[in-house]
């Protein structure tokens, strides 16, 4: 509502200086650093140059403007500055009346591309971050009143499956993949590789198989759906633990199979060329060309990705599609971009590569010490454990600990990636992350735990309290933090980055820490303690509903 404010005020300055002055003025209203300088400061130098007047004569004349309206308590002169301080009970008023107000009528279709694992292997670590990113920005965007499309594109496409197929037929059990398909086909694709290393000719007898494989092969089909659904089987199941959900489970192989149709578009628009046996599109001298299909005539990754983007805009008519990948594909989506915009795409601007950096431990990028991907369930497993351990030592008699202990574990892993801004790289502590204090989210499950407790000792009235209780500086920092929501979410969807509503939450639990060290709430005195329990309520509010975008779970007990 504050930023809100400001751009009501700033529009009746402008408004009352064309009335005066007969000229268009863009005066801005500041928030000064020092806030001993004013809630709002007006500098006048910007009027002084458009009507060559000394901004020492304008501050006055700005001055009267703004005593026109009735949102300030005082209002002073500084040099050529006009500071002007709210009246703090009308400021509070205007605030709490518009708490759950949000812009939430956008209208738009955002299409989110995220998580998008490799069948037949394991759920690693490294597809944390896109998961979680994707689901949180979702969320946020959701919140905002957009139409949201959660989509998971399945990498089931590629020679590798060949190698995977006859590793299967040669060394494989059947009772025994079916038993732990995932892991087994891991071993068998491992094995696959270091029988390759003394057989190369291994490498042509897969590559037979994946083109069997692509031209329909009836058996090789039905071994490759069997991977693929017991795959996508073991995806959903850590979907569900971390509360991740898709409106679509897209294919690489179902693209690559239409991948036809725009490699027609592209002829048509004249932009193939053979360089060298492959199939090329140039995109400027500033970056590589784009190799649309191999000298053997396969497609790449960016065919498949050309074909699914249309197919996508044909269906959602969306207004951007984000992809949530990491750093290092920046060239591959400019890449990907960049040829939509030759082919006259209409939904080119709406390309945006959302990237992110590593989860490192000790420097490195995250793995185990064999150099096998960390598995994302042994993880949660081992945060939830740990979650449980803190519970045991602070509520050792706790009902359902073991469940509380898998909401605050997960929702601590989930907390301490979307706390960093997403495109650094950040150094992964898992000791650290599931700790009830500082900069975790247990700490800020804890907070909310807290404020419950206390609520359930008593009922309030939020129609009966005091505006002049709210007003002192301890009760007033809170207001404005809870008035600084819905701009922290729309600062979230503008960058694709949900670590300042993470940021947020942090901040508005210290502020509630504070105030209770300080202030006893259930106090005697009817309207004091109306006062401090609604105020307690909406920090509570806030932090669940914060949590909720984030993809955290609430707790009522902890």
């Amino acid at each position: 509502m504050l930023d809100q404010l400001k751009v009501i005020i700033a529009k009746h300055l402008n408004n009352r200086v064309m009335e005066t002055y007969n000229v268009a003025s863009s005066l801005v209203v500041e928030t000064p650093k020092d806030k001993e300088k004013g809630d709002v400061a007006i500098p006048s130098f910007a009027l002084s140059k458009l009507l060559h007047k000394s901004p020492m004569e304008l501050a006055p004349v700005i001055k009267g403007f703004l005593e026109e309206l009735d949102y300030f308590e005082r209002i002073e002169i500084v040099g050529p500055y006009v500071n002007a301080f709210y009246s703090r009970k009308k400021l509070i008023k205007i605030i709490l009346d518009n708490f759950d107000n949000v812009d939430n009528k956008n209208s738009g279709t955002i299409c989110i591309d995220y998580s998008s694992p490799n069948i037949a292997k394991n759920f690693s670590i490294g597809h944390l971050r896109s998961t979680i990113l994707g689901e949180a920005i979702g969320n946020i965007y959701e919140k905002l009143g957009y139409k949201v499309v959660r989509i998971d594109h399945l990498g089931d496409f590629g020679t590798q499956f060949g190698k995977l197929i006859y590793a299967y037929l040669n060394w494989g059990d059947e009772e025994t993949v079916k038993k732990d398909p995932i892991n087994e086909l891991v071993k068998l694709y491992v094995r696959f590789h270091k029988e390759a290393e003394a057989n190369p000719s291994l490498d042509d007898k897969a590559r037979e198989i994946f083109n069997k494989l692509e031209e329909g092969d009836e058996y090789y089909q039905k071994l490759w759906n069997e991977f693929k659904s017991a795959s996508l089987e073991e995806f959903k199941r850590i979907y569900n633990i971390l509360g991740v959900h898709f409106d679509e489970y897209s294919s690489e192989a179902n693209a690559s199979r239409h991948a036809k149709r725009v490699l027609s578009m592209l002829e048509e628009k004249s932009l193939l060329e053979i360089d060298d046996g492959a199939t090329i599109v140039r995109i400027g001298d500033d970056m590589p060309p784009a190799i649309v299909r191999r000298t053997d005539g396969a497609t790449l990754y960016i065919t498949r990705d050309l074909e699914e983007v249309h197919r996508r805009y044909e269906t959602y008519h969306f207004d951007q599609m984000l992809y949530v990948v990491g750093n290092e594909q920046k060239l591959y989506f400019n890449q990907l971009r960049r040829v939509l915009e030759k082919m006259d795409a209409p939904f080119a601007s709406g390309i945006k590569h959302v990237n992110f950096g590593l989860i490192l431990t000790g420097g490195k990028k995250m793995s185990t010490r064999s150099g096998n991907a960390v598995k994302l369930i042994d993880v949660l497993d081992e945060s939830i454990k740990l979650a449980l351990s803190h519970i045991d030592e602070k509520n050792p008699n706790l009902e359902d600990k073991e469940e509380i202990a898998k909401a605050v574990g997960v929702s601590a892993i989930i907390f301490n990636d979307l706390k960093n801004y997403r495109e650094n790289d950040y150094e992964f502590n898992l000791e650290d992350a599931t700790k009830f204090e500082g900069q975790t989210g247990p700490y800020i499950q804890y907070t909310s735990v807290r404020i419950g407790s206390i609520l359930s000792q008593s009922s309030f009235d939020k129609n009966n309290i005091s505006y002049d209780l709210l007003s002192q500086d301890h009760f007033f920092d809170i207001i404005k933090k809870l008035d600084c929501f819905y701009q922290e979410i729309e600062k979230c969807a503008n960058e694709y980055a949900p670590n300042y509503l993470a940021k947020y939450l942090l901040q508005l639990s210290s502020l509630f820490n504070s105030f209770y060290t300080r202030e006893k709430c259930l106090v005697s005195d009817i309207i004091e303690r109306n006062t401090k329990l609604y105020l307690i309520s909406l920090i509570k509010s806030r932090l669940d509903e914060g949590m909720k975008l984030l993809g955290m779970r609430i707790v009522d007990k902890m």
